[in-house]
This record gives C-alpha cells, structure tokens and sequence, in this order.
C-alpha cells in the first residue's frame, strides 16, 4: 500500500512529458492567471482511456481556456470523430477559442453558454464525456450527459473527490453543501451505475454502460 500519496502523485505527473510549446503556454497562462486545468497525473489518464476506447465523438463540460480539450480535440481527429466543449464564461470561452486556433483543429465544436441548457442541444452519441465543471452541479451535467454515452463509452469525473473532503467528517462551513451534493452523486453513481471511484488527483470518478 502507498503510504505517501503526494509523493507518489509527483512522481506519476514527471512521467508525462509535453513538449509543445504552444500547451506549455496555454499551461502556464492557465497557472498564473488562477485558472483551474488538470493536473499531470490525470490528464495522462484521461488521455490514456480516451486513447483505449479509440473515442472519435468526443463531449467536454467545462473548457476553462482549452487545456485539458487541446488533447481531447487530438484524439478526436486522429479517430475521425467531433469535438464539443462546452464554457458558460464568455472570457474563458474567448480564450479557448483563441487556444484551439492555434492548433488548426477541423473537429472541435466550442460552444459558449450553459452546459445545463447545451447539452440537450447536440444531437450526437459520444464515445467518452469529460465532465469537469461546476461541482455542485455534477449530477445534473450527468444526467443530461449519460443517454448521449454510447454503448461502449466512458464519463470521466473529475474533481469528485472535491480536495478529499468527501471523506472528512468535520468539513468548513463554506463546502458543506458542494461536499454534500458530492458525496450523494457519488452514492448514485455506486449504487445505480458500473462506476469505480479513483482516489488519486482530486478523485476521478468513472462510468461505463
């Protein structure tokens, strides 16, 4: 059993190596301007399940500026499918657009708005769902997302283990109610779905058919 998970967490993100100058850029805009992107660790993840599962449709919620889609619009490409992303903050959205840009993708669908209104909107099957928006919001982007989840797709979570507190008794007054809204979703997702629970990054949640 690891005994050091922070040691063991930053030994597993030195095993992913980005040598793009133009995503190092978008990273390190990202981190100095607070923005949240996936860490190393899971971002090698995702990329290895979206790979497995050869995933051509592809459905981001939550593009941020475009960090973790950059990889997911790769994917995408490369196995002949479309890329959709989904951003409610207009700035951020400018900036993923202004990101993707920069790649020349043909695929990606980058779609500005709310993902509780959008979802519904696009008339596609997808190979795998990453969901990393809101958190207080999860269960809902799910059960919008989920009849979209072909047959032999996957929903990756991110962020549902919410920085552990999910596992805490005592939790701060401020993340009770997202702590609870959580830890429900996951139970959901345990008791109703073929769902496994990954505690590692900030908890990575995943759901198959």
């Amino acid at each position: 059993m690891i005994v050091d998970f922070d040691k063991a967490a930053e030994y597993t993100r030195k095993l992913l190596k980005i040598n793009n100058e133009k995503i190092l850029e978008i990273k390190k805009y990202g981190e100095e301007n607070k923005v949240p992107i996936i860490t190393e660790e899971v971002l090698n993840f995702m990329i290895f399940s979206a790979k497995r599962g050869k995933a051509a449709n592809i459905l981001e919620i939550g593009t941020a500026i475009g960090y973790s889609g950059i990889f997911l619009a790769e994917i995408s490409e490369i196995n002949g499918g479309k890329f959709y992303t989904i951003e409610i903050d207009e700035e951020r959205y400018s900036k993923a657009k202004e990101n993707f840009e920069k790649f020349s993708f043909e695929n990606v669908n980058l779609i500005l708005g709310d993902a509780l209104e959008k979802i519904s909107e696009i008339d596609e099957k997808f190979d795998f769902i990453f969901i990393d928006a809101a958190k207080g919001q999860y269960k809902k982007f799910f059960d919008l997302a989920y009849p979209k989840l072909s047959d032999d797709g996957m929903i990756f979570i991110d962020n549902i283990m919410f920085k552990g507190l999910v596992a805490e008794a005592e939790i701060p007054k401020r993340y009770r109610t997202i702590v609870r809204k959580l830890n429900e979703f996951i139970s959901y997702l345990n008791d109703n779905h073929n769902f496994v629970l990954l505690p590692f990054g900030d908890g990575v949640g995943l759901v198959t058919k």
